[in-house]
């Protein structure tokens, strides 16, 4: 039975357990259906499988993982992946695009749970029978049936309709009557992309096949791009570091310089594309990135550093695992990150899977436990928003200046639509120990300034940059701010 929204902060606040040794899955009850898998025996993970949330459904069958895309009027046929590794109670799949998919047994319990290199947390899965009949049947692909796939992917898993003031079931009776046999891909592009525009959501986005794309963000931001990236990090290197330069790591995804004051300022563009991989796996930006940290964080520099300003103001996003392996080396005791859940429940929005609570514990070797100023703006994106609010509770304390991030959490549902066409939109939710979530409005600063406008660039200012080193210097208690909860 999935929880409530109500439900959120109670199951979440006993969640925190887990940072004691607790188990946020093994405290799932067991299903009444079924037996818990036998680890020991050979293909124990063969078989169908139904995942809590997320519209899917998978076939493990010998090296072979098979996921379906599914909504109550739909089976397409989605990603594959082979078996590369298999260890006890676990069987882990490799994508052609190097996702990596490891599904282990629950202990005790008659499910599996599923992972997802580079993404915190687990999927929950739960043998079924067979596959969805419509699984079984050619799919139509004409004009009217993408429409409604569309309609109801969205109408099953996105949960921020209420929220955004959206009568979806209004927006399909407005725009079904739209489309018909003699519909162009034209005008079936146009048709979806006016639907969700008024989500102004920056998770969602439609790939038609040589006919057009579209994606954009909250009105008044600006998507990151690598031009604005190169420019403004060359304005924070004439006007913030006085004509120095920062030290490179991870292809100029970071970027680092000592400070006046024994203050540090570390830079942070993205959560990936940190190596000349091919493949971009999380394997591989993780090494990466703990080689980086591993110069920038010694034990002489965390020792005298009195203040550390990190700078996501630019930051486009990428694996919340790489922000969590940061926040790791920032903290001498495991806390709280955030809870995250999933959208449940076809019929009813406001049902969401048991949150996970995802938990920030503290690396061996040096760490930096001091004070730390975190800048934002509305190009803070995604795994940027994720590692801004993992860093809300840290106990070394935090405080955050600028403006609010872009207001997208959840990792992007991506599915295929039935004339081939791809989307992407969110389906979870990334709560605070209240049950709050940040989805839309995005993490308000408890410092406002501007942030890269063209006054201040006419009058050569940082605002956000000065006002943290001002604090850090005064030596104010960033966790004494006022935190949204």
């Amino acid at each position: 039975m999935p929880l409530r929204n109500s439900s959120a902060r109670t199951a979440l606040t006993a969640a925190l357990l887990v940072i004691t040794g607790g188990s946020a899955l093994g405290a799932q009850p067991a299903s009444a259906a079924g037996h818990p898998p036998d680890a020991t025996a050979s293909h124990w993970a063969d078989g169908t499988w139904r995942m809590d949330g997320y519209g899917t459904v998978l076939t493990i069958a010998g090296d072979h993982l098979q996921t379906y895309q599914t909504t109550s009027i739909s089976c397409l046929k989605g990603d594959d992946a082979q078996r590369s590794h298999t260890a006890p109670g676990s069987v882990t799949f490799t994508g052609p695009d190097a996702t990596v998919l490891t599904v282990r047994v629950l202990p005790g319990q008659a499910g599996a749970a599923l992972h997802v290199d580079g993404s915190p947390g687990d999927r929950m899965l739960h043998r079924v029978p067979s596959l969805p009949a419509d699984c079984g049947r050619p799919a139509p692909a004409d004009r009217v049936a993408t429409f409604d796939v569309f309609w109801q992917t969205f109408e099953e898993n996105y949960p921020f309709f209420a929220a955004k003031g959206i009568d979806w079931h209004a927006v399909r009776e407005h725009y079904r009557p739209q489309i018909n046999a003699r519909t162009s891909d034209a005008q079936l592009f146009a048709v979806l992309s006016e639907m969700v525009r008024p989500l102004y959501d920056a998770h969602v986005h439609i790939a038609a096949k040589g006919t057009g794309r579209f994606a954009q963000g909250r009105p008044g931001t600006v998507v990151p791009s690598s031009e604005l990236d190169d420019r403004l990090r060359a304005y924070i290197e004439e006007r913030d570091l006085g004509g120095g330069q920062l030290r490179s790591y991870a292809k100029g995804r970071i970027g680092y310089a000592d400070l006046p004051n024994s203050q540090g300022y570390l830079r942070i563009s993205g959560f990936g594309g940190y190596t000349d991989d091919p493949d971009d796996s999380y394997a591989a930006n993780s090494a990466e990135l703990q080689r980086a940290l591993d110069d920038i964080l010694t034990p002489e520099r965390t020792a005298r550093l009195s203040g550390l300003i990190i700078d996501v103001r630019i930051n486009g996003g990428g694996s919340d695992s790489l922000g969590l392996q940061i926040a790791s080396r920032l903290t001498d005791r495991g806390y709280l990150a955030y809870g995250k859940v999933t959208r449940d429940d076809p019929a009813d929005p406001s049902a969401f899977t048991r949150p996970q609570p995802i938990v920030v514990q503290p690396t061996p070797g040096a760490r930096y436990t001091g004070p730390v100023a975190v800048l934002t703006s509305g190009s803070t994106v995604s795994a940027g928003e994720t590692f801004t609010q993992a860093l809300m509770d840290r106990p070394g304390g935090s405080v955050r200046i600028g403006q609010s991030t872009q207001g997208v959490f959840s990792d992007v549902l991506e599915r295929t639509l039935p004339n081939g066409w791809q989307i992407g939109l969110p389906n979870e939710e990334f709560r605070t120990p209240s049950g709050r979530t940040f989805d839309g409005p995005g993490i308000p600063p408890q410092y406002r300034e501007p942030v890269f406008t063209d006054e201040e660039f006419g009058h050569h200012r940082d605002s956000a940059y000065d006002r943290a080193v001002s604090l850090l210097k005064s030596g104010a208690r960033p966790a004494a701010a006022a935190r949204p909860r």
